[in-house]
C-alpha cells in the first residue's frame, strides 16, 4: 500500500545539512495529539512547547476508502493531513534542587491535552519534577490603519478622539469580541494606520503542580471525569485536582523502607478512558497492574495483574 509520501526519521524540525551538528536543545522529547486530532503539541529538550493546527479541508489518513472487486482499497491521492504552525511558548526552565544538590532539566517529558473550553485550549506539560497547566486562547486583534480626523469634528468628539485614539494609551475593548492594538502614534498629528483583523494566540500558565515527586516524572494522564489527573514517577503515583495546585493524594507508593530491597520501579501509568475509578500501571518487571480506586484510598493491592 503506497501513500505517495516518503517517510524519514528526524528528531528535530526543519531540514538539516549532512554535516550540520544537531543541538541537544533542539531534539524533540514529547509529542501528543488532542482527542480529535486537530492539534499537535511537541516538546523539546529546551523546555519549549510548539503547537500545530490541522489545516481545514485536508483529507484524513484513511478517509473515504472504497473497496474494489479485487478486494483492495482505492485510496485518494491526497490523504495525509497537513499541520501548520500555530504558536509556541517556554514551558519549563532549568532549576537546581539545593536540598538534594541535583539539577532539574527543562526537558519536556510528557504532554497531555485537557478538555477544550470556550474556544480555549488547555494542556498539561511536565519535566522531571514539575507539572504545569497551560491555557492557549485565540483572540482577534484590530490594529490602527490610515485614518484622517475631519477638522469639522465637534469639540466633544475631538476630546473623545484625543483621549481614546491619539493618546496611544487606550485600554482594549472586549465588548464586541475584539481588542484594540495601537501600533503608530503620529506625534500629535491626526493620522494613524489601521491594519486588518488578525488572530493572535495568547498563552499563560494557569497552575503549577510542584513539590510532590522525589523521582523523575514518567507519566501524566487525564481522568475521564474532566476534573482530576494522575502523575507518576519511578515509585509513586499521585492524583491531582486540576483546580488545586498545592495538594495531591498519593494512591500508590512502592518505595521500600530500605532502598536496597527495591526490586521494581513504575514505568508508566494511565487512567481508563471511560471509567474514572480505574487505572493501570506497568513496572520494570514486565507486570501491568489494574487497580480500582473505590477499593481503598491506597491502591497498593491491585485488582488484576
Amino acid at each position: 500500500m503506497t501513500f505517495g509520501s516518503e517517510w524519514k526519521f528526524s528528531q528535530v524540525f526543519g531540514e538539516q545539512n549532512p554535516h550540520e551538528d544537531v543541538q541537544d536543545c533542539d531534539i524533540l522529547s514529547a509529542m501528543e495529539f488532542d482527542k480529535n486530532g486537530d492539534y499537535l503539541a511537541v516538546g523539546d529538550q529546551a523546555g519549549r512547547v510548539m503547537i500545530f493546527e490541522r489545516q481545514a479541508g485536508k483529507e484524513d489518513l484513511f478517509e473515504c476508502s472504497s473497496r474494489s472487486d479485487s478486494g483492495q482499497f482505492n485510496l485518494p491521492q491526497k490523504q495525509h493531513p497537513e499541520f501548520e504552525y500555530k504558536t509556541e511558548f517556554q514551558s519549563h526552565e532549568s532549576e537546581f534542587d539545593y536540598l538534594k544538590s541535583v539539577e532539574i532539566e527543562e526537558k519536556i517529558n510528557k504532554i497531555r491535552w485537557c478538555t477544550k473550553l470556550d474556544r480555549s485550549l488547555f494542556l498539561l506539560t511536565a519535566n522531571d519534577r514539575t507539572i504545569k497547566l497551560w491555557k492557549i486562547k485565540e483572540q482577534k486583534v484590530k490594529k490602527v490603519k490610515q485614518m484622517d480626523i475631519n477638522s469639522s469634528v465637534t469639540s466633544e468628539n475631538s476630546l473623545l478622539a484625543d483621549r481614546s485614539y491619539m493618546s496611544g494609551q487606550s485600554e482594549s475593548s472586549h465588548v464586541n469580541g475584539y481588542s484594540l492594538e495601537w501600533t503608530n502614534k503620529m506625534n500629535g498629528t491626526s493620522s494613524s494606520h489601521l491594519a486588518d483583523i488578525t488572530n493572535v494566540d495568547y498563552t499563560r500558565s494557569r497552575r503549577v503542580y510542584a513539590n510532590a515527586h522525589d523521582f523523575n516524572i514518567n507519566s501524566i494522564s487525564n481522568n475521564s471525569d474532566g476534573e482530576t489527573f494522575l502523575s507518576g514517577d519511578d515509585l509513586r503515583i499521585n492524583v491531582w485536582n486540576l483546580e488545586v495546585r498545592h495538594q495531591c493524594f498519593n494512591i500508590i507508593d512502592m518505595k521500600p523502607k530500605d532502598m536496597e530491597d527495591l526490586t521494581e520501579v513504575i514505568t508508566s501509568a494511565e487512567f481508563h478512558p471511560f471509567h474514572c475509578n480505574l487505572l493501570a500501571y506497568s513496572s520494570s518487571r514486565g507486570f501491568i497492574r489494574l487497580v480500582d480506586m473505590r477499593m481503598s484510598a491506597l491502591c497498593d493491592h491491585n485488582v488484576k495483574m
